[in-house]
């Protein structure tokens, strides 16, 4: 019975989302990774993106406010802390760590271990902990893997777009939301929910450890890919996610109107996702 409800709850958040007429704001949305924010905190967002192993609790709590709940999920990559470390350890398709995130490992997406992984045990197990639906992020590493080395990684490419169609196929009513991987969108925008652009407009630089606005060539890339892909699918919902100091308000704000000038849900961020920072008062 429980299922039943939290089923029932998710298929009316995800209807009164697609019900939001196009000239009316689209809804609030937000990505946390914390697990200690009170459940008060989320009362304004429709749309919350949480790691689906740390996240604040009750999450039946979260959700009966209106909030359509996505659990996050690494398909490019496994972390070692992560509870299925050790069971993609043994399947053989671990491949090397990403230089960038120390602790993570790029993983074989082409092969079928992997996708039975995902699609058999990681995805129902988010399910049965009252998500919605799934958060899907680092695939743009499969499609640069084959970039750098297409001897050793040919089919990575096909390999991403065929685990998001695969996801898809088994959960056919659970929203999905897809972070950048720009390479295979065209393949799978059909089987997504959501599409969402990371420091289109504002990132962080790690060497000098501080906000900066995305560089032109990279801004005017990101936000002809999101272009594309609605115009593919007018009915996707295109979001962005930008990183900015969050004592700047008036940075903040700007970016929310620049973002939505261009036709894009924005949300801002600190770079760990661990603080909630509401959107300044317009």
């Amino acid at each position: 019975m429980r299922r039943l409800v939290r089923r029932l709850a998710a298929l009316a958040a995800a209807a009164a989302l697609q019900a939001t007429p196009a000239a009316a704001a689209d809804p609030p949305w937000i990505v946390y990774y914390g697990d200690s924010a009170p459940v008060a905190a989320f009362a304004p967002y429709r749309v919350v993106v949480l790691d689906a192993d740390h996240y604040p609790q009750p999450l039946r709590a979260i959700a009966a406010q209106g909030s359509l709940l996505l659990g996050y999920m690494s398909l490019g990559e496994v972390e070692n802390h992560r509870s299925h470390y050790q069971a993609t350890v043994a399947a053989g398709i671990v491949l090397d760590e990403n230089p960038n995130w120390p602790g993570s490992y790029y993983v074989d997406v082409r092969s079928p271990a992997w996708t039975r992984l995902i699609v058999d045990t990681l995805a129902p197990a988010i399910l049965a902990k009252g998500f919605s639906g799934f958060f899907l992020d680092t695939l743009d590493n499969p499609p640069y893997l084959e970039r750098t080395d297409p001897a050793r990684f040919a089919g990575m490419t096909d390999g991403a777009a065929n685990l998001v169609t695969a996801l898809r196929q088994r959960f056919p009513q659970a929203p999905i939301m897809l972070n950048r991987a720009f390479e295979i969108l065209p393949r799978v925008v059909a089987d997504i929910d959501f599409s969402l652009g990371e420091s289109v407009l504002a990132a962080y630089d790690f060497e000098t450890k501080k906000y900066k606005p995305t560089p032109a060539e990279d801004r005017k890339y990101l936000i002809a890919q999101l272009q594309a892909a609605r115009k593919a699918r007018p009915e996707l919902k295109v979001m962005t996610l930008d990183y900015w100091d969050p004592d700047d308000k008036p940075g903040i704000a700007k970016l929310y109107q620049s973002e939505r000038a261009l036709g894009f849900n924005p949300y801002v961020a600190t770079i760990d996702l661990r603080r909630i920072v509401p959107e300044p008062r317009r």
